[in-house]
């Protein structure tokens, strides 16, 4: 079932269904009916339950700054990040934007945030926001902590006049598949070994005429080596185990969230790997994952080691690099002793 593409729910209807299903997970709901999560939200817009609010990254950051302790989500279709914190340190952009907090640690690149609501009822108030196609893109919700008075003042101060309870998608960007190019593998050895910085592999690769994961594909060694699919769910067990500081990277289109530190519950329920921390969650769809790679950049502090998974479409689900501070170097053992495809 293609969401938003069967007969038109009503948002009468959404809400009845909800109703009617009151502790389904809302992005699980909403695609038991063939809608996007926007539209589920939006069809319940009433002065006490949901409001349209600007999404504007620049009027909207430093509204939630004011909220104090709140629990930072962001997600894409198989790995789920939550990170509790305090709102700090954000840095407007035209193309990217970034909060650089010790503990909420975000990326956001502002034309996918389209869409925004306050959820005003229920314990959890919260601010959600979704891109053109009804996804989420990042969502911050309430805790006992929080300031409900500066959460007033936020609904307040960005509420929109269009308070439609209605929701029409935008078509969803389809999924960029593996793009390699064979030819191309002397030199993109050669200007890999040349970074002197990981920000700078994309726009590399991009210039090659492929994307991250056809490069990898197409490098090999020395940069990059194909792992198990279980690879993720042992990195995490060990660096829970020996307490490795990582830096664990999510993300989907309009957001990247980041856990800086170590880890130490790590909890299988059914497909899902967990991290049930006090402060940091992540629930990773271990079935989901299709491949993963050892990948090493150069840069100008040494070389970065990072463990990438992707589903079977090529989107990448989630990345672990070693925290820098105080060194890499249990981090870059524990990646250099995981078996390797060829050795298998």
């Amino acid at each position: 079932m293609t969401l938003d593409t069967i007969a038109p729910i009503s948002p009468a209807d959404l809400r009845r269904a909800r109703a009617d299903t009151p502790k389904a997970r809302a992005r699980d709901l909403a695609q038991s009916l063939g809608v996007s999560e926007a539209a589920l939200v939006a069809a319940h817009v009433d002065d006490a339950h949901v409001l349209r609010i600007d999404p504007d990254v620049d009027r909207l950051f430093p509204a939630i700054q004011t909220l104090g302790d709140v629990m930072a989500l962001t997600r894409n279709a198989s790995c789920v990040h939550e990170r509790t914190g305090t709102y700090e340190d954000f840095h407007s952009g035209v193309h990217a934007s970034m909060v650089l907090g010790p503990e909420i640690d975000l990326r956001m690149f502002p034309k996918h945030w389209v869409h925004g609501f306050a959820l005003l009822d229920g314990p959890r108030p919260s601010v959600q926001v979704f891109d053109a196609a009804g996804d989420a893109v990042h969502k911050v919700f309430l805790t006992d902590a929080s300031d409900r008075a500066a959460f007033a003042a936020l609904v307040r101060n960005l509420r929109l006049s269009d308070q439609s309870d209605s929701f029409t998608p935008q078509p969803r960007a389809p999924v960029e598949p593996a793009k390699l190019r064979a030819d191309k593998a002397a030199e993109l050895r050669r200007e890999w070994g040349e970074m002197t910085d990981t920000h700078q592999f994309l726009r590399m690769v991009s210039k090659l005429k492929m994307n991250r994961l056809g490069a990898y594909r197409v490098a090999g060694a020395p940069w990059a080596f194909a792992l198990r699919t279980d690879a993720v769910t042992q990195v995490l067990h060990q660096a829970a185990q020996d307490q490795i500081p990582v830096m664990i990277f999510v993300g989907n289109q309009g957001c990247i969230q980041i856990h800086g530190g170590t880890v130490a519950r790590i909890e299988p329920m059914g497909p899902w790997i967990n991290v049930l921390d006090p402060r940091f969650n992540l629930h990773l769809r271990a079935d989901h994952i299709a491949e993963v790679w050892h990948v090493l950049k150069p840069t100008r502090d040494g070389m970065a080691h990072s463990i990438e998974a992707f589903d079977s479409e090529g989107a990448l689900i989630v990345q672990i690099f070693g925290k820098r501070a105080p060194d890499t170097s249990a981090f870059r053992a524990m990646m250099e002793a995981l078996p390797r495809k060829a050795e298998m």
